[in-house]
């Protein structure tokens, strides 16, 4: 039997295991990033240039037949300039791990799966979190007050989520305190337990705090993708390096509910999106709670509610052909009505092993008997037509 050795699993790691992992965030992170195409173009250095179209060419007339022929007024274009985002996911393996799997190859696969395993968990979770954030990373809000035996009040930090479970957090994460002024780093610490009941989370130790800070993942603030809140927030006065005041485009339709019927506003926004911007809307993204309000709504009119098959083998609801799906990260009380083929993640190259000048990618860890392997990707999600996506708000969650 051929001895299992480091170099044996770190061409597993290339060979065999850098295709599965790849497939399975890009198709089975979530719905909505399944349907978000993933390309090079653009890519220029360390930044995304893109350059978007502002409404029609406007070469176009309708003279008479011996009247002067339109100018030859053609498209307008803006620049989107965004710099590319560091996304790492990284595994590791001790010595003593490898050498008590040296003489079993079985042994060594099970040890590489739940190592993989995990990091996919981690990366699916954290890269479905950023898509619905405004980049900053910003995690929770936590109250200095309550510090008790490493346990702390959390609440998450936009109050549109009313139910606080304090979705953006989960057990294992390695967190930062940040002041929440400056963004200074407090110190940094592993969640151990989360109570999303009571808003109580557990850390493995935690930092002296002297003011009220933001949890930020570790070595995250600023450095996450643009996700839809960049987009869909007011308070964001900024997009792609533009104003948005001065560009009105960039914002999209939102409306409130309101006493409305909530099909009838559905559809008012779907309408408004092809009539005013010429948007074909293709997916629509709520919480849990929003998801069973409309079908709360469905059954009160008897209605049946049609089911699809999606991308990524995910299953849908259907409004009038359209597929409606939830997602834990979505704030509560808010439907996103998305053009997913105006949105594309602009990347370097697909994950790839972080690897060193001799071509490895098992490194040891230095002063431990650890070896480590770091999954990377540089990308930046834009989307290029924010005015052709819009949100309905104000849904009584059930």
């Amino acid at each position: 039997m051929a001895t299992v050795t480091l170099n044996n699993a770190e061409q597993a790691l290339k060979s065999v295991y850098l295709g599965v992992v790849s497939d399975q965030l890009n198709a089975n992170t979530n719905p909505l990033y399944a349907r978000i195409e993933k390309t090079t173009e653009d890519v220029w250095g360390k930044d995304v240039r893109k350059t978007a179209p502002i409404g029609i060419n406007g070469g176009f007339s309708a003279g008479t037949e011996t009247g002067s022929l339109p100018q030859a007024n053609g498209n307008r274009y803006v620049q989107f300039v965004s710099t590319l985002k560091n996304l790492y996911g990284q595994i590791e393996i001790s010595d003593k791990a490898v050498r008590a799997s040296s003489n079993s190859a079985g042994a060594m696969v099970n040890l590489l799966n739940a190592e993989l395993e995990g990091l996919l968990k981690a990366s699916k979770f954290n890269l479905a979190r950023m898509l619905f954030g405004d980049g900053t990373g910003k995690l929770a809000q936590i109250d200095k007050t309550t510090v008790a035996a490493n346990a702390v009040n959390a609440a998450y930090y936009d109050a549109n989520l009313k139910d606080n479970k304090l979705y953006n957090l989960i057990e294992g994460m390695t967190v930062d305190f940040a002041n929440a002024s400056n963004g200074n780093i407090l110190g940094q610490a592993r969640i151990h337990s989360i109570n999303r009941q009571t808003g109580t989370v557990t850390f493995t130790d935690i930092c002296s705090l002297s003011t009220d800070p933001v949890l930020y993942v570790q070595d995250s603030r600023g450095n996450e993708l643009t996700g839809l809140e960049s987009i869909f927030n007011p308070a964001i006065t900024t997009l792609y390096g533009l104003n948005k005041a001065e560009h009105s485009w960039l914002n999209p339709t939102s409306l409130a509910l309101g006493t409305a019927d909530l099909e009838c506003k559905m559809q008012e926004l779907i309408d408004k999106s092809v009539e005013l911007y010429n948007s074909d809307i293709d997916m629509i993204v709520c919480s849990a709670g929003v998801k069973r309000a409309y079908m709360k709504h469905m059954s009160a009119y008897k209605r049946n509610i049609d089911i699809m098959n999606i991308e990524g083998g995910y299953k849908a609801m259907s409004f009038n052909g359209i597929p409606l799906v939830s997602d834990r990260f979505c704030s509560s009380g808010k439907m996103y009505f998305l053009n997913t083929k105006d949105f594309k993640l602009h990347q370097l190259c697909d994950w790839k092993w972080l690897e060193g000048d001799n071509g490895r990618i098992l490194k040891q860890i230095a002063g431990k008997a650890v070896y480590s392997a770091t999954l990377v990707k540089y990308a930046e999600l834009i989307c290029d037509k924010p005015c052709g996506q819009a949100s309905l708000t104000g849904i009584a969650e059930q």
